[in-house]
């Protein structure tokens, strides 16, 4: 069994984060996986000095826009991009099939998934989509490749999940990202048996993974809690460790870790 380090976060544009100390947080943290969202760029239009990792892209067929990516010091066995190509996944804003959100990798003894949720909007205009059909598409993605190995997914979910998970609850009610919709969506995930990480160490509230870039909404730490790891239920007590890290700076969401042995 070894003992793993796997962080994820999203960057808000990788080429900017490299500008502000990207290099030097994945060299000090030395994880063994680092998983990336909102990349907005595609493989090599950055230049990357990581050289003790293979790294796997997902890029959005549109420039600039959405994108994942895993950076791994052991190389993965296999790579799935995307969900099922057969399902529909467009709506109005485009084919979320083709907008780079999903990456899971096979090792040895388990999948590490990485996902961008796609966001519900301001005027709620892509939650039905996200409802009825990105959440379930997802869910049943991780619980097929569960039935071959154990499953940690990881990245930007857009939800949180219950009160305790953002600053102000009642004002924003309702609102992109804490409806009714979006929060059972995640109750579905571990109703099925996957476990929020975060939640087996911390049950206190002020721990948040973003922030507005407005009002000083980071210094005053008005935020909220939509980054996430969750695990298979078989792995949970192979989980040592879950932490949110916003003393990292770079990008409007700050990472997340876990240390899992395996």
């Amino acid at each position: 069994m070894e003992t793993l380090k796997i962080i994820s976060w999203n960057v808000n544009g990788i080429r900017a984060v490299l500008n502000k100390g990207f290099i030097d947080f994945v060299k000090r943290e030395n994880p063994d996986i680092i998983c990336l969202q909102e990349t907005k760029a595609q493989q090599g239009q950055a230049e990357i000095d990581l050289p003790d990792y293979t790294e796997y892209w997902n890029s959005a067929e549109r420039k600039g826009y959405s994108g994942t990516a895993i950076f791994t010091k052991k190389p993965a066995l296999s790579i799935i991009n995307n969900l099922d190509i057969k399902l529909d996944l467009a709506d109005t804003y485009g084919n979320a099939n083709a907008e780079g959100r999903v990456i899971a990798a096979e090792f040895e003894k388990f999948y590490i998934v990485t996902v961008y949720t796609p966001n519900s909007k301001g005027d709620l205009t892509r939650l039905g989509f996200r409802d009825k059909q990105w959440d379930p598409a997802f869910l049943n993605h991780v619980k097929e490749l569960e039935k071959k190995k154990p499953v940690i997914f990881c990245g930007d979910l857009n939800v949180a999940h219950e009160a305790i998970d953002l600053a102000r609850p009642e004002e924003n009610e309702g609102e992109h990202g804490f409806t009714k919709e979006e929060r059972e969506g995640f109750s579905k995930m571990l109703q099925s048996g996957f476990v929020d990480t975060f939640r087996m160490f911390n049950k206190e509230g002020g721990n948040y993974s973003w922030w507005t870039a407005w009002g000083g909404a980071r210094q005053r730490n008005v935020g909220w809690r939509i980054d996430y790891f969750l695990v298979s239920e078989s792995l949970k007590d192979n989980v040592k460790s879950a932490s949110i890290m916003p003393e990292v700076m770079g990008s409007d969401h700050c990472p997340v870790s876990i240390t899992i042995e395996i």
